[in-house]
């Protein structure tokens, strides 16, 4: 029987004997793609060859990919732990084709792999087929089904609908039909009573496909119609952890030793045992899952946030807690503990987990102890509106205020209406789902980016001339007209281009486009599968015409300064805190430069400042640059060159030198350190755990923020009356600040309590309440002061009824003792009824509330009613 490891390396020695080029995972994370936040397919990162955007480098490739589902059409987050196979993160094995072969060989290698090598019992597997659909005019995959016909009989070889078995990228792009391999792992009674051609596609947990073959032969425009493709693209995807599950006989993914290490450290962490309690084993499933994705997602570069990618993340984490909390009986953190088994598990095919292991599992455990934290804030909140709720004699609570705690506190439907059951009672499904809705609607118009097809101006590639020149001339290769928050905009794609297109945290370049007269404002660059794009908010009046494409110098000279900044600081780091620092993120713009980083404690001031004297000297050496555009990987790496977790490199990168500085960089740099002139870091801070982050400045900002120091310190010594020592003049400022405030302190709380007993003098005892009462000058603090003094002071019943004046406002206020309270009198009611007359409103708890006004004239009449009140 294979182990999951030898599983993975079989399938890679399989392909690489038929001429396949293995190549390693893409990270998880994707960068550079606005179309999607993570890898849901092994086809992701040869994304912009099947589009023909980057040339064909291996025309046969093969790897495992690590994938992440959760979100848009593939979200099986809900049925993770619950079923047998599906999971959030997972591995698919696949193999590509790019104008090489075509369904024959896809088909005859799946077969020759998956029983000659593999073993599988032939009987056990079903083939899908496209059937065709009249709509679209295409027929039925014959040709695939002919193929399928040399080893299957015609009885397992099944028709499948447009749904089932013709793949699509999007809306538009390539696409084609497919064919599905399914395996039957039923025990042989229950598959002679019912034959598994009957239960494939019915989500039967052991009739599961294994092995989609993806024939790309056409391309879908956006008009709905299908173009042939002109290179045809071999895609294919089988999912690992099911392979596995075949191979080994299990009934379940999580029987394997893809997952059985992980869960029986869960069990032991919580003193369960697996395959005994359903509860339990759902919440062993879950987080074994869960660990997964949420270590990949942070080797790959993604911390959990409250942002987009970082969401998703933050809400797998959150589950997998809630899981443990609910059904473990887990209230400490404990997954992170998790990361050494999975390390022995999949390590020596990720080696990134190895690295980061101290990274994982500081962000983890801090992730942990927060949502922990929010749970107990999350119960409690919960608990109060159902008492609520009970003592209004109802039963169902507002979906309103089950989903404010889904959304603002992270606490999951699934644990409020399982609390509410152990109260009898049930949430309102309707109204927690409209609420949903709008929340969806918000994101997605908030998101929805409306495309339409490339107008093709002329044929031709599209070359980067950046690093060499800031404008050239150029022509528009082709065209499209976007639509993004109800505004139009234009893409244009250039034969030449001086533009850097945002990539590696440096934004994109603006700049014009000119010919002739005419001037198009080119508002921004991005890089859209693997194109330099060019954001217009209008057409050239001629598309056919010559342009000189010219950038912004000014902005693109400052953010190159900061990017070189970047490198400089980068190493200045490791050089002051040690080689454990690694580079976690940046943003460089002309503005400023943002740098995270892995460290694990706060970086002091003398650390700060040795900082930026070494990254200052580094200035001064004004190194120039030494750049290495098409450098062998392994190359660079001897070089010294460190790779970034979560990129994805190719065999050639570019590499970027100063001095001893030695980055791969795709982004633009000055001709010499020099030109920095200085770096000046403005803060330092956490973002997440194990990660802080620089902000910093370079060049005239640098220079301004100088400036800005100086003025400062200018004033304050002319406030000072120009003191030579103007922090010991104002240290001594503070201390008589501070004893001048405690002089008053003192002052204050003797008026107080000289006020509190002449009112205390004056007070009238009317129907056996001792009535307090003042109207005059004085903060509300000082009110709030002798309220709370006088309800601790007298034991009978009494109340304080107090309007005090401050400047152009007032404050109304009542105090009441407890039996009074208790008698059915409510400050609160007092206050509010009262505050019509001062013009304002308030309000508070039954024995104290006050009220804010503008009126001054009314504060008596206010007073006086309150009184009166009390009195019926």
């Amino acid at each position: 029987m294979l182990t999951a490891k030898e599983t993975r390396e079989s399938f890679k020695a399989f392909f690489a004997s038929k001429g396949h080029q293995i190549v390693p995972s893409a990270p998880m994370v994707i960068k550079g793609d606005p179309t999607l936040m993570f890898t849901n397919a092994g086809m992701n990162q040869f994304k912009d060859i099947i589009l023909g955007n980057v040339p064909i480098k291996y025309p046969r490739i093969a790897d495992s990919q690590k994938c992440l589902r959760v979100s848009g059409k593939h979200n099986d987050l809900e049925e993770v732990g619950h079923d047998t196979y599906h999971h959030t993160m997972f591995e698919m094995l696949g193999n590509w084709s790019f104008g090489d072969y075509f369904k024959k060989e896809a088909i005859n290698w799946a077969w020759e792999y998956l029983v000659d090598v593999l073993k599988l019992n032939p009987e056990r597997l079903y083939a899908t087929v496209f059937e065709g659909s009249a709509a679209e005019g295409l027929e039925r995959d014959d040709e695939a089904a002919g193929y399928w016909e040399k080893f299957l009989p015609k009885d397992q070889i099944l028709n499948g609908n447009k749904k089932d078995n013709f793949w699509e990228m999007g809306d538009t792009g390539p696409c084609g039909p497919c064919s599905e391999i399914h395996i039957d792992l039923r025990p042989d009674d229950e598959r002679a009573a019912v034959s598994g051609a009957e239960m494939v596609n019915k989500d039967h947990p052991q009739v599961i496909e294994i092995w989609n073959l993806v024939f790309m032969q056409y391309n879908r425009k956006a008009d709905g119609s299908l173009d042939p493709l002109p290179a045809k693209v071999i895609d294919t995807g089988m999912g690992f952890e099911r392979l596995c599950m075949a191979l080994q006989g299990k009934i379940s993914n999580y029987d394997t030793d893809a997952f059985q290490p992980i869960i029986q450290e869960i069990a032991a962490k919580s003193g369960s045992v697996y395959g005994v309690d359903k509860q339990k084993d759902i919440a062993m499933r879950v987080i074994a899952d869960h660990i997964r994705t949420i270590a990949f997602s942070i080797t790959d570069g993604q911390l959990p946030s409250n942002a987009k990618a970082g969401y998703v993340i933050r809400r797998i984490l959150r589950r997998a807690v809630r899981y443990g909390y609910t059904f473990l009986d887990r209230r400490e953190a404990f997954m992170y503990g998790l990361l050494p088994v999975l390390i022995e598990t999949m390590g020596d095919a990720y080696p990134e987990l190895i690295a980061q292991k101290t990274l994982i599992e500081k962000v983890i455990k801090e992730e942990e102890e927060s949502f922990l934290h929010t749970l107990e804030t999350g119960i409690r909140l919960l608990d109060k509106k159902i008492a609520d709720a009970k003592s209004a004699g109802e039963s169902i609570l507002n979906g309103v205020d089950a989903f404010t705690l889904y959304d603002t506190y992270g606490f999951p439907l699934d644990l409020t209406e399982l609390i509410l059951r152990e109260n009898k009672m049930e949430v309102n499904l309707d109204e927690f789902n409209a609420e949903m809705q709008k929340q969806k609607e918000r994101a997605r118009n908030a998101a929805a980016i409306e495309t339409g097809d490339w107008v093709i101006v002329k044929e031709g590639d599209s070359q980067f001339v950046g690093y060499d020149y800031f404008e050239c001339d150029a022509e528009i290769l082709r065209y499209r007209k976007i639509k993004q928050k109800n505004k139009e905009l234009y893409q244009l794609v250039l034969d030449k281009t001086p533009f850097y297109a945002e990539m590696g945290g440096q934004v994109g370049d603006s700049g014009w486009l000119i010919t002739g007269d005419e001037k198009i404002e080119i508002i921004d660059t991005k890089r859209e599968n693997n194109l330099p794009v060019h954001l217009t908010a209008r057409l050239p009046k001629d598309i056919t015409a010559s342009f000189t494409a010219k950038i912004n110098e000014e902005k693109r000279l400052q953010c190159e300064c900061n990017h070189t900044g970047t490198h400089l600081l980068h190493e200045a780091l490791r050089e002051v805190l040690g080689a454990h620092v690694e580079q976690k993120g940046s943003f460089v713009s002309p503005e400023t430069l943002r740098f995270d980083f892995s460290h694990y404690q706060k970086v002091t001031d003398a650390e700060i400042r040795e900082i930026e004297k070494r990254v200052g000297k580094k200035i001064r050496a004004n190194y120039a640059i030494e750049e290495h555009r098409s450098m062998p990987i392994n190359e660079a790496k001897e070089l010294g060159a460190m790779a970034l977790f979560g990129e994805k490199y190719g065999d050639e990168v570019r590499v970027v030198k100063y001095g001893s500085s030695i980055e791969l960089c795709g982004g633009t740099h000055i001709p010499s350190t020099g030109m920095i002139g200085s770096l000046r870091i403005m803060a330092e801070s956490s973002i997440a755990a194990g990660v802080r982050r620089i902000e910093a400045v370079t060049a005239e900002r640098a220079e301004e923020y100088i400036f800005t120091l100086q003025d400062v310190l200018s004033e304050l010594r002319s406030l000072m009356n120009n003191m030579p020592n103007v922090v010991q003049a104002v240290k001594k400022s503070i201390e008589e600040n501070a004893d001048m405030k405690n002089r008053l302190e003192q002052f204050v709380k003797e008026k107080t309590k000289l006020l509190k007993e002449e009112l205390l003098a004056r007070a009238e005892n009317k129907n056996g309440i001792l009535t307090v009462q003042y109207i005059g000058p004085g903060k509300p603090d000082m009110g709030k002061d002798i309220a709370f003094q006088l309800k601790g002071e007298v034991n009978d019943s009494f109340a304080f009824v107090g309007g005090f004046i401050e400047e152009s406002k007032c404050t109304l206020m009542v105090m009441l003792s407890d039996d009074l309270v208790a008698d059915g009198l409510n400050a609160s009611q007092l206050v509010k009824d009262a505050a019509k007359h001062i013009q304002g409103g308030g309000g508070g708890q039954p024995h104290f509330a006050t009220a804010g006004g503008k009126n001054i004239d009314g504060l008596t009449i206010a007073v006086n009613e309150i009184v009166g009140s009390l009195n019926k």
